[in-house]
Parts: C-alpha cells; structure tokens; sequence
C-alpha cells in the first residue's frame, strides 16, 4: 500500500495540492493507480481544497489524529521549522504518510516541496 500525506496552509487550492502529489508521484515512481490514499493531520481533513484533491484523484482522505503522529516522528527525514512551529512535527507530510500508511511504513524518500504545499509518500506491506 501506497499512501501520499500533504502538509498545506489554510486556503490551499486543489491544484496546488494536485501538483504536489504529480510532483511526487514523479519523483518516486508512483503510478496513479497505486496510490490508496491522501493523509493529512486530522485537524486539515475538512479543508476544501484537499477535499477537492481527493475527489480528482478519486482518492479517501485519512486524517491521521496526534496520537499517530507522535509515534512517527522520530522517523522522518526532513525538519522544517516551519512545520515544527506549527504542528510539532519536522515534516507533516512525512509523519502522516508514515502514520497512514500503517505498521511497518518507510517513506521513499523526503518529502518534496511545491509552492507552499508538501507531499511525501509511504509505503507498507499493510493492507488496511
């Protein structure tokens, strides 16, 4: 199972938010059809312009709630400040891809930044 996480300001349009994961899906060699879902902090689940995104790629949103987050974070790759003042977390993209894609996930590599949004996607044997 593959899924994308995104980290995103407030406002974030879905084509911002479809460049990041192209972008991504680019770089990582991720096929469309292999994708099983985008993740993101619980609390930017309901933005508008991830709710968009999702329903171009016909994709489920899976907000990841705190508690997920936290076992995760000791294994991303990247630190942004800005993201650490802001959710605590070196990467948003990362520990929600983490988080999503469930027990035994690995990032395939750093999150990539595009405008003003992140993505970065896991992998896992995890079938749910």
């Amino acid at each position: 199972m593959i899924v994308a996480g995104v980290g995103f300001r407030k406002g974030a349009t879905a084509a911002s938010i479809l460049a990041a994961v192209a972008a991504t899906r680019t770089r990582y060699a991720v096929a469309a059809r292999d994708l099983a879902a985008l993740a993101v902090i619980a609390r930017k689940s309901a933005e508008p312009g991830l709710v968009s995104a999702a329903r171009a790629l016909a994709l489920d949103v899976r907000p990841v709630e705190d508690d997920a987050l936290e076992l995760v974070k000791d294994r991303l790759l990247t630190r942004s400040d800005r993201s650490v003042a802001a959710t605590g977390l070196g990467s948003a993209s990362e520990a929600a891809a983490l988080a999503a894609a469930g027990r035994g996930s690995r990032l395939l590599g750093p999150r990539l930044v595009v405008g003003s949004v992140t993505c970065a996607v896991a992998a896992s044997e995890d079938a749910s």
